[in-house]
C-alpha cells in the first residue's frame, strides 16, 4: 500500500472507524484481487486494528464500467452492492438529539463578505440562526458569540437554513477568531469537547520581498506589507501553516507540512498577482527528551528492475533505510524506505533521471527521530550564472551548450546573477549569454548562420524549489519563474564565500 493509504488508515483506526475494503479494476488483465486483499489485511494488522475492524466486508468493483459485487469474478451489474454495504455497515454519528448545544469546529473557511466561516458537526442539541453561543477555546478560555447564519451543505454548495440538529454538518458565520477545535456551547452549559490535534509543521522556508532587477514588472503586490497581509489571511483557513517574522523586515519564515503544502501556497499567491522570492526548504529540528530530532518519512518507490541498483544507491546516499522489497513478477519492484525528510529535498529530479522517467515515488510523514549523522548528498552540478542584463542571444547560447544544460532560450530577458543553466561540472561558472556574433564584410556560407539550440530546461515551481541550494533563490512572479543567486554581483559572491569560509 502507498504511504498515504497507510497514513489515512491509521488515522481512521485511531478514531474507531470500521473499514469497508473496495478492490477496484478487477476486470483488468493480470488483476490480483486475492493478493491485494492479503496485503490490505496485513496492513490493517500492522496498524493495530481490532478484531472488529479486521472483520471487514470486501466489495469487488470496476469503477470505469460501473459495476460492483461480492465475488471477484463479477463482470456485470451496477454499484448497488457497494451502496447497500455502505448503508448497512457505516454506523450513524454518535450524537445526542436532546440536550444543550454542543458543536466542535473541525474546519475553517473565509469569505471577504462574511469573514471567518466555522464548519463542523452538531454533536448535541440544535443550533438556530441568530442563536447566542459560548465559544470554548484552547485552555478553556470562554467568550460569547452569535451565529448569524446557519448553512447546510448540498454537494459542494451551501444554503441557509433556520436551524440544524444533532448529526448535521453545517457552516456558521458571525463569530470572529474561530479556531480549529473550538467548541460552540449553550451559554448556560459551556462544556468543551476533547481537543482536536493538528500535526506540527516539518518543513520551513523563507518568503522574501522580490528585490531582483526585474521586480515590479509582472506583479501587483510586491511590498512586505502586502505579503504580510496575504500570509495572515492564509492563516485563517490553513491551520497547519505557521508564519514568523524573519531577521529582516522583508523576510517571512513560513513553515508547513511539506514541500507540496508550501508550494501550493506559493503557486496560489503567484496566480493572485504576488511577486516574491523563495529560499531553499529546510527541515524543522526539535528536541525530544534533550535529543535533537528531525522528521522522518515513509517512502515507497515503484521502479523497473533495470534501474533498481541506481535508485538504491541514490536513496542510500540520502540516509534512506530499506525496510521492504517486493518484486511484482512483471519486471518491476516496489521498495519501501524510511528516510529523513531532508533526504527528500531535491530528490525527485535526480530520481526521475536515475529511473529514466519510469519510476513512481510516494512519501508521507512518519515520526520524529534522532538526527541522522553526516551530510546529505547535495546537487552534484554547479550552475551557469549570467554576468550581465539584457536579452539572451542565440549565438551566445549555442556556444554555452557545451558547458551544460541551459534554462533560458534566445530572446529571454535575463539579469546579472540569474542562473541560466546547469553546469556540466561541479563548480559554478559565470558566463556571458548576451554576446552577439561579430559582423564582418566577408561573405559567410549559409551553413555558418545555422545554429541548432537544444530546447531549454523549463522548471516548474516544485522543481525549482528542489533545484536551488542555500545561496540561491527562486524568483516567483505571475508570468515567470527565475532561479538566481542570493548575491547578484560576482564580487559580492566571492566576498561572502571568503567570509563564510
Amino acid at each position: 500500500p502507498m504511504p498515504q493509504t497507510r497514513f489515512v488508515t491509521e488515522k481512521a483506526f485511531a478514531r474507531g472507524l470500521n473499514p469497508i475494503v473496495v478492490i477496484n479494476k478487477v476486470d483488468r488483465p493480470g488483476a490480483r484481487p486475492d493478493w491485494v486483499l492479503n496485503q490490505t489485511f496485513d496492513l490493517f494488522d500492522r496498524l493495530g486494528a481490532s478484531d472488529e475492524q479486521l472483520d471487514f466486508p470486501v466489495i469487488y468493483t470496476s469503477a470505469l464500467v460501473g459495476y460492483a459485487g461480492l465475488d471477484p469474478e463479477v463482470r456485470s451489474g451496477d454499484m448497488t452492492p457497494l451502496f447497500e454495504t455502505i448503508i448497512s455497515q457505516v454506523r450513524p454519528p454518535q450524537v445526542q438529539a436532546d440536550g444543550p448545544l454542543q458543536m466542535q469546529v473541525s474546519a475553517l473557511g473565509y469569505s471577504s463578505y462574511v469573514g471567518v466561516i466555522g464548519i463542523g458537526r452538531v454533536q448535541r442539541g440544535t443550533l438556530k440562526r441568530g442563536q447566542s453561543v459560548m465559544v470554548v477555546g484552547a485552555g478553556g478560555a470562554q467568550r460569547r458569540g452569535r451565529a448569524l447564519q446557519v448553512l447546510a451543505f448540498r454537494g459542494l454548495d451551501r444554503y441557509e437554513v433556520e436551524q440544524a440538529e444533532a448529526g448535521d454538518i453545517i457552516a456558521i458565520t458571525g463569530i470572529e477568531n474561530l479556531a480549529i477545535s473550538d467548541t460552540l456551547c449553550d451559554p448556560d452549559t459551556p462544556e468543551a469537547l476533547p481537543a482536536l490535534t493538528v500535526d506540527e509543521p516539518t518543513i520551513t522556508m523563507n518568503l522574501e520581498v522580490n528585490k531582483s532587477p526585474f521586480a515590479g514588472r509582472d506583479g501587483q503586490f510586491l511590498t512586505s506589507r502586502q505579503l504580510r497581509e496575504r500570509l495572515q489571511r492564509e492563516l485563517l483557513t490553513n491551520i497547519a501553516l505557521r508564519v514568523e517574522d524573519g531577521d529582516d523586515p522583508d523576510v517571512f519564515r513560513v513553515s508547513g507540512r511539506g514541500e507540496l503544502h508550501l508550494s501550493i501556497l506559493i503557486e496560489t499567491m503567484r496566480r493572485e498577482g504576488y511577486e516574491l522570492a523563495v529560499s531553499r526548504p529546510q527541515v524543522i529540528v526539535k528536541e525530544v527528551d534533550g535529543v535533537p530530532c528531525e522528521p522522518y518519512e515513509q517512502l515507497t518507490i515503484d521502479v523497473d528492475i533495470n534501474y533498481q541498483g541506481a535508485i538504491m544507491e541514490l536513496i542510500g546516499a540520502r540516509r534512506g533505510e530499506l525496510t521492504d522489497m517486493v518484486p511484482d513478477g512483471r519486471g518491476r519492484v516496489r521498495l519501501d524506505y524510511r528516510i529523513p525528510t531532508r533526504g527528500l529535498i531535491g530528490l525527485r529530479t535526480e530520481f526521475l533521471s536515475a529511473s529514466a522517467g519510469t519510476g513512481l515515488m510516494h512519501h508521507v510523514f512518519d515520526a520524529y527521530a534522532p538526527v541522522s549523522g553526516g551530510e546529505m548528498a547535495l546537487r552534484k552540478n554547479g550552475v551557469l550564472i549570467s554576468n550581465g542584463t539584457g536579452k539572451a542571444v542565440g549565438f551566445a547560447l549555442f556556444n554555452l551548450q557545451e558547458r551544460g544544460r541551459l534554462m533560458v532560450g534566445p530572446g529571454d530577458e535575463i539579469y546579472e546573477g540569474q542562473v541560466v543553466g546547469l553546469h556540466s561540472r561541479g563548480n559554478d561558472l559565470t558566463v556571458n549569454p548576451l554576446k552577439a556574433k561579430q559582423l564582418t564584410n566577408i561573405r559567410a556560407a549559409g551553413s555558418d548562420e545555422n545554429i541548432a539550440l537544444t530546447p531549454p530546461m523549463r522548471l516548474t515551481l516544485e522543481q525549482a524549489l528542489e533545484f536551488i541550494e542555500a545561496d540561491e533563490l527562486v524568483e516567483v512572479t505571475p508570468h515567470h519563474l527565475r532561479v538566481r543567486k542570493r548575491y547578484l554581483l560576482e564580487s559580492d559572491r566571492r566576498r561572502h564565500s571568503r567570509n563564510a569560509g
